[in-house]
């Protein structure tokens, strides 16, 4: 057999026939997806494992999480098992916007005591992001946890009383307090705590590393260790912490990655069967 089409078969062989280009910006969710006979796994990117499943149509479904601050750039997706496959993410620039808001100076500044207090509730709050739940995620399933106006979007840059604070991390939805909370999916209560800065608040673990937190809250209906179904109401609004007025503050971590909770959202209005 001539040299030429002995090299042809190997790399038909060994090689992916095709590559896929996905982009997304910080902050997003993205589900990334492969059609392979061989069996994948592991699933990387971005220096992360990321979970992944295969459907009954035999399409191997995958979700990264992109970090608020992940640089932009183009970052390599391995889909990993007898051979390795490799597509790639195109991440964007993200476009947020400017808030300023203006406080009583006892809302902004804080004395040691406090500031030991708020280090504590975030290291409270971080330490549920590794805690294991035996659930797979149904991302393409989620659900609003509550109906109001949005009030502060996601990656915000806040200027509280002209100082730059940390960018926001999830979205501010103002609602009338007591009004209902939903769990957008099943998972475990991982921390229902009163806290300096967030007031009451309650996080919830969904699996493979999803986290989602819920603040400012004036009444809770869960537990530790309580396993919730997607729209059971766990809470109700309010405006305990700091806050100046009633709202729910809905973050969400994905494998640390701070995430945008529309990405999410996203996912089940495009999901297929």
């Amino acid at each position: 057999m001539p040299y030429f089409i002995i090299l042809f078969l190997s790399l038909t062989l060994t090689s992916p026939a095709y590559a896929h280009d996905w982009r997304a910006t910080q902050g997003d969710m993205v589900e990334v997806t492969l059609n392979t006979n061989n069996p994948i796994n592991k699933l990387t990117c971005i220096g992360k494992e990321w979970p992944f499943q295969k459907d009954k149509h035999g399409t191997v479904h995958g979700w990264i999480g992109i970090d608020l601050k992940q640089k932009p750039g183009s970052y390599p997706i391995q889909w990993i098992g007898k051979t390795t496959m490799t597509d790639h993410l195109h991440i964007n620039k993200g476009e947020f916007r400017i808030s300023r808001i203006t406080v009583a100076k006892k809302m902004s500044s804080f004395d040691a005591a406090a500031i030991k207090r708020i280090r504590s509730d975030q290291q409270a709050i971080k330490n549920t992001y590794d805690m294991d739940v035996n659930i797979f995620p149904a991302f393409t399933k989620a659900i609003t946890p509550v109906d109001g106006i949005e009030s502060t979007p996601f990656g915000a840059q806040r200027y509280v009383n002209g100082q730059a604070r940390s960018p926001h991390s999830g979205i501010d939805i103002a609602a009338p307090k007591g009004t209902p909370i939903k769990a957008p999916l099943a998972g475990k209560v991982l921390l229902v705590e009163d806290m300096f800065l967030n007031g009451t608040l309650i996080a919830i673990g969904h699996g493979k590393g999803l986290v989602t937190v819920y603040a400012h809250l004036s009444k809770t209906h869960v537990h530790v260790g309580q396993e919730v179904q997607a729209g059971q109401i766990i809470a109700e609004v309010g405006s305990t912490g700091r806050s100046t007025g009633a709202h729910l503050h809905w973050g969400m971590r994905f494998n640390h990655a701070r995430i945008n909770p529309h990405s999410l959202l996203s996912l089940s209005s495009t999901s297929h069967k």
